[in-house]
């Protein structure tokens, strides 16, 4: 089946290649800045649909997400430079949290009623870090583009000691609930 991938993600296009989609990549210009007093779980489904819009019309499906960390009510996104991945890394050392995946399928039947979204999360666990293994994983340069500053498809799963849920959401697109809404298709 040939999907549309409104991302840039080498991530999601790579996970769902291996699931034996054909990816087409449009790269949606979505402001992606969470709005006063917004939920997370909210935006994440408000960017999901925003970036599904951006990329225009289709013959395929759309796929559209937004991956986001929470620790403790805090927001862990991209991180800016490398001291800024090595302080999120020393954050989550030792500590539990969450990756949210908000995203959106719209139809190749393609109204905007015909949009199906969803949040998954995954409740994942660091090893306990020191200050050298955070500095060597952030020499490698992997947590510059990843949420939370890690990619657990990469070195940084080395960073993990458990999850509880999707792999495939804490890389940045649950696979299995994507595949349910395309099963439709």
């Amino acid at each position: 089946m040939r999907v549309v991938l409104a991302s840039s993600s080498p991530r999601r296009r790579e996970l769902l290649e291996m699931a034996g989609y054909v990816v087409e990549v449009r790269k949606p210009d979505v402001d992606e800045a969470r709005l006063a007093d917004e939920a997370v779980d909210a935006m994440l489904v408000r960017l999901a649909r925003d970036k599904c819009r951006a990329v225009g019309d289709s013959d395929c499906p759309i796929i559209a997400a937004d991956t986001v960390v929470e620790l403790e009510g805090e927001i862990l996104g991209k991180p800016n430079d490398a001291e800024h991945a090595a302080q999120m890394l020393a954050k989550l050392s030792g500590r539990t949290h969450r990756v949210l995946t908000g995203f959106a399928v719209r139809s190749a039947r393609g109204s905007e009623a015909a949009v199906s979204t969803a949040v998954v999360i995954t409740v994942v666990r660091c090893r306990v870090l020191t200050t050298a293994s955070i500095a060597a994983y952030v020499a490698t340069g992997d947590p510059l583009d990843k949420a939370g500053a890690y990619g657990i498809q990469s070195s940084g799963a080395a960073l993990v000691a458990d999850l509880s849920g999707s792999y495939t959401n804490v890389v940045g697109l649950p696979l299995d609930e994507v595949e349910a809404i395309l099963r439709d298709e």
